[in-house]
């Protein structure tokens, strides 16, 4: 899954995901903010576009708080009748900076609007409490598979191959099941997945939140929605879904290789406001009551900590602030 962390074989503080795909995307910990300039290619293949739902799959223990901090995330990245008032800088304007990638790919160019789906609720870990990432494919074909993203969500107790020592989450996609075809046919269906590091890893999956393991050891940030791990799902989910949307099926928008990409958000990792650098997140908005530190408000008054995503109109990585 593609979010932020870095690699011990790395010198950086900080794991950063980098979405790979072999069979799915991991995000990989590389260094903290990236030096050069980059250019992510169009490898020719579908972008997700339409009306997509994102099916929340929900394994092991999570608090209803939990749960609506995650849901409020995702109901916020279009602009709807049901929430028309969000406030700027807002989750709906970061979502929109993944538009232009859809304006580089044809002469008439779509979107992807997405919308809350379904949520499935798997609190007696029918699976276990450490998973392969097989198993996440087989949780992930527990949502609907058309027309939809489906995340899974694992709880702090539950260890995932690979989380923490070279990862945060993955994304991916996997061939639909036998019973879900279109004209007799199976299709592939996009996925991701992101844990809950605040017992396992949080600094390395839930900075600027936590201390760094690496580097400069700068106080942690104050989190927006007052839960470390959450607020670090939320940074890794919405690293995820911008890579989801941009390279769903491993050959639409990355750079390096298709093994390891830089994808729309890990392309610019560690920077959420103008004058980041390795271990400064920037500049970012404080809330004056709580002293939260945010860069996007969302529905129902929330706020969050969003990734800079690239821009390809300008080779850019861009910030809400």
């Amino acid at each position: 899954m593609a979010s932020f962390f870095c690699s011990r074989n790395f010198l950086s503080f900080l794991f950063v995901i980098s979405l790979f795909h072999v069979g799915y995307a991991a995000r990989k910990l590389n260094e903290l903010v990236s030096q050069q300039p980059l250019l992510l290619e169009y490898h020719n293949g579908p972008l997700l576009s339409g009306k997509i739902s994102v099916n929340l799959i929900w394994y092991g223990k999570f608090k209803p708080s939990q749960r609506a901090i995650v849901s409020d995330f995702i109901s916020s990245l279009s602009s709807s009748s049901s929430f028309p008032s969000q406030d700027q800088p807002s989750v709906s304007t970061w979502w929109k900076t993944t538009e232009k990638y859809y304006h580089l790919t044809s002469k008439n160019p779509s979107s992807v609007a997405l919308s809350l789906g379904k949520q499935v609720f798997d609190e007696d870990y029918s699976l276990g409490k450490s998973l392969t990432g097989k198993q996440i494919v087989e949780l992930a074909s527990r949502g609907e598979q058309i027309n939809a993203i489906n995340v899974v969500l694992t709880s702090s107790d539950v260890a995932v191959d690979g989380f923490c020592s070279s990862r945060c989450g993955t994304h991916g996609s996997s061939l639909s099941s036998k019973n879900v075809q279109v004209k007799g046919k199976s299709y592939k269906f996009a996925y991701l997945w992101v844990g809950n590091s605040e017992t396992q890893c949080p600094g390395q999956c839930a900075w600027p939140f936590h201390q760094p393991i690496y580097g400069p050891q700068s106080p942690p940030l104050v989190a927006p929605n007052n839960d470390v791990g959450v607020d670090g799902i939320i940074i890794n989910l919405a690293s995820l879904l911008a890579g989801t949307a941009t390279n769903p099926f491993g050959n639409g928008y990355f750079q390096g290789p298709a093994e390891a990409p830089l994808e729309a958000a890990s392309a610019c990792p560690g920077v959420y406001g103008k004058g980041a650098y390795p271990g400064y997140a920037g500049d970012l908005l404080v809330d004056s009551v709580s002293g939260a530190s945010y860069n996007a408000h969302g529905a129902n008054g929330r706020k969050y900590l969003l990734p800079a995503l690239y821009d390809p109109s300008t080779s850019s990585c861009s910030t809400l602030v």
